[in-house]
């Protein structure tokens, strides 16, 4: 069975994250510079069946698109035009980042190690996956 690939886009890295075959477990794949994701992907895709991108979408408290939306909507076409045999799933992205921060705290890992914003990348991607997996699960 094909992957399913997050991906938590952020101006300078993306946090990238990848079911299982079985596409029950997400787990953290990588976080790379912004400008190389296209690249990474397109060498990960020679290698891995995927069939759905899901992509972190921003929003406000109020369900407004947030400020970052206007670098990652720009992405999303981009990933579109690139990749067009693969789907595109959007994820309410709010609060991964500090859903990150605490898994971090809660795994026992030091303050230095918590500073680690690529690492916090690559946890939100993760959360992201896990909650679209969720999601699928329960409309089945």
């Amino acid at each position: 069975m094909p992957k399913i690939l997050a991906i938590d886009y952020g101006q300078k890295r993306v946090g990238l994250a990848v079911t299982d075959d079985l596409q029950l477990i997400a787990s953290g794949l990588t976080t790379i510079h912004s400008k190389d994701v296209i690249a990474f992907l397109e060498n990960y895709l020679t290698k891995n069946q995927v069939e759905c991108f899901v992509v972190g979408e921003p929003k406000d408290l109020k369900n407004n698109p947030a400020e970052s939306a206007r670098f990652i909507e720009p992405f999303v076409k981009h990933l579109s035009r690139k990749f067009p045999n693969i789907k595109i799933e959007r994820v309410d992205e709010r609060f991964t980042s500090k859903m990150a921060f605490q898994t971090m705290i809660d795994a026992g890992l030091g303050k230095k190690a918590r500073q680690n914003k690529a690492l916090i990348d690559e946890i939100s991607a993760t959360l992201i996956l896990q909650s679209y997996l969720e999601s699928k699960n329960f409309t089945k």
